[in-house]
């Protein structure tokens, strides 16, 4: 089912689009005003020290030979001043700068987790979260800088480009002529490498995606791993990623650092051109001593701002690629989402109906076909069957985290009328679903946090009384801060078993019309749960109810028991009525009870 894995290159769903621009824009638009400040800033201590040649010029050419003391005392106090103006200028501009590329930093990582919020289940079935991760983290970081800091730096350059242009052809434009002639040369470098490097930097950003990918998943599976002795099959797999992504950054590097190269290659050759043609004329007094030390300061000066602009030129050819990603999830379309014209569902009384539902994770193999099934309100409904018949599927998409393919689920409010789950807001329906998911998951926070994650303004008696009645508490208030104990990620301080409870325990605060459990207590051993059966059957009472369970003390006395097998409903029927039929539901009772050796434990 998965799109794409650790060792599978992604490929980008379209190319590249100057409209990917015209969005990077709206993240700048909101700081302009600080940006053009440091501009401001910047372009003048830049400008000012266009001055200091023509001051050497004039000492030399002036000042020295006058024996003008005067005149060499004003040039050196300007000279200082103009390098102070520099350092304060340049220091103001970096803090503006630094503040502006952290807000942009933030607003494109708002942005982005918002929409991973909002994205169905299939997203994050179809790839790596690493590959999610190094999006989000890795390249907002990178763009952020080109962004900012990019952006203000090219336009500085291509003013001092203008203004040493006219500071150059005011001190002698023959030599200035020949200073911008190796420019056509190094602008057709730039343009026929262009498509080679963004290439390359987009493989580049490949293999480190591929890397981060594997690095999450191993750092998540090193229990499984070290118990079944794979760290060194994992050391040669993480060594493959790494030297895929030294190759492709080395590759990225050769190819930018080409541009660097013929910079300087063509800068040195204009150098040494002026120099000659500089002497040569001087010979002949067509030219001073001071302009042609003025006029190398500026062979210096010109081709700087060239090379700087070749170097922002390559981060952000570079940046495009992660722009590209960065761009590519945000575009990942919320196909669960609500309707234009979606109404708030209101209370619900309990009653469920599929209407000849079909659906397929991946297209042309369905999981259900034209299955119907009515549920009343207050029914407890179980769902048994072979692994991947739809059991999970069934309650998946009554919570609608998924949409159907054809057919449809209905709700029935207290006043009568009924609702079409894609009709109604996903907030106004899943407040009134309570979901107990086979995955335990357990957020770093105490353990209050987490049982209150199922309603945030539960009180701490709330808290304690959902967690009494799932036999929660016994095992919390054992622990040395109790509820207030704080847990990892993941509840690794916990038993399957424990984190199994603290979910109930969060299920229950929720206080849901329609209750799922998915397998609720697997991982609870049997005297604990013989003693969270009181608790079940007071949560269960006066509301509806599916359950996903292979214990037959779960689900012995549901009023319903759906067997689903075959793409829908097989039998369907109290216990005693299905034990009856002699079919398969009785074919499961009958092999569980034999290997369990009784039978108050099986289904």
């Amino acid at each position: 089912m998965a799109r794409n894995r650790f060792d599978v290159d992604e490929t980008l769903e379209s190319p590249f689009q100057i409209g990917h621009l015209k969005r990077a824009l709206t993240y700048i638009k909101k700081h302009r005003f600080k940006m053009l400040l440091a501009l401001l800033l910047s372009s003048l201590a830049s400008i000012s020290s266009l001055f200091i040649p023509k001051i050497m010029q004039w000492v030399l050419d002036v000042a020295v030979p006058d024996k003008n003391v005067s005149m060499l005392l004003r040039m050196a106090l300007l000279f200082v001043g103009i390098i102070l103006m520099g350092i304060v200028f340049t220091t103001i501009r970096s803090r503006i700068m630094a503040f502006v590329s952290q807000e942009i930093v933030y607003d494109i990582r708002k942005d982005l987790f918002a929409h991973l919020q909002r994205l169905p289940f299939s997203y994050y079935d179809s790839r790596p979260a690493g590959k999610i991760l190094v999006r989000v983290i890795n390249y907002v970081n990178s763009v952020s800088d080109i962004m900012s800091n990019g952006i203000i730096n090219s336009i500085l350059e291509i003013i001092n480009l203008i203004f040493i242009v006219i500071f150059m052809y005011s001190t002698n434009a023959t030599l200035a002529t020949i200073i911008i002639a190796g420019l056509p040369v190094f602008v057709a470098i730039i343009l026929l490498l262009k498509p080679r490097q963004r290439k390359a930097w987009q493989n580049q950003s490949n293999k480190n995606s591929n890397f981060n990918a594997y690095l999450a998943e191993s750092i998540d599976g090193v229990r499984v791993s070290q118990l079944f002795t794979r760290q060194e099959v994992n050391k040669s797999i993480m060594d493959r990623l790494a030297l895929a992504c030294k190759a492709a950054w080395l590759k990225a590097i050769y190819i930018s650092n080409a541009v660097w190269v013929s910079s300087e290659v063509i800068t040195q050759i204009v150098f040494t051109f002026m120099y000659v043609a500089g002497v040569h004329w001087m010979g002949g007094t067509m030219v001073s001593f001071g302009v042609i030390l003025a006029m190398g300061q500026y062979v210096g000066r010109f081709w700087q701002p060239i090379t700087n602009l070749a170097n922002i030129y390559n981060s952000f050819v570079n940046n495009l690629a992660y722009l590209e990603r960065i761009f590519e999830t945000m575009d990942e379309p919320v196909v669960v989402d609500d309707k234009i014209d979606a109404k708030e569902l209101p209370e619900i009384d309990g009653c469920v109906d599929f209407h000849d539902v079909t659906f397929a994770y991946e297209e042309g193999s369905n999981i259900l076909e034209h299955m119907n099934l009515h549920v009343k309100a207050g029914e407890s409904i179980a769902l048994v069957g072979p692994t991947g018949a739809g059991k999970s599927t069934i309650v998946n998409l009554l919570c609608r985290f998924y949409n159907l393919n054809d057919g449809s689920i209905t709700l029935h409010a207290k006043d009568g009328s009924t609702y079409d789950i894609s009709d109604v807001t996903l907030h106004s329906l899943r407040t009134q679903l309570g979901i107990m998911l086979q995955d335990s998951f357990i957020f770093s926070g105490t353990l209050a946090d987490n049982i209150r994650y199922g309603n945030l303004s539960a009180t701490d008696e709330q808290i304690k009384h959902a967690a009494t009645m799932v036999r929660a508490d016994d095992f919390i208030s054992e622990m040395p801060q109790g509820y207030q104990t704080t847990v990892n990620e993941r509840g690794n301080r916990l038993s399957q078993g424990q984190k199994q409870l603290v979910s109930f325990a969060r299920t229950l605060l929720s206080d849901p019309k329609i209750l799922i459990l998915d397998e609720a207590t697997s991982s609870i051993d049997t005297k604990t749960e013989k003693l969270l059966q009181d608790g079940i059957q007071a949560l269960l009472k006066n509301r509806t109810s599916f359950i996903i369970a292979h214990r037959l003390s779960t689900i012995k006395n549901c009023d319903k028991i759906l067997y689903i097998s075959n793409k829908g409903i097989l039998e369907a029927g109290s216990h005693d009525e299905l034990m009856e039929k002699k079919g398969a539901y009785h074919a499961l009772y009958t092999t569980q009870s034999h290997d369990q050796g009784f039978d108050s434990a099986i289904a």
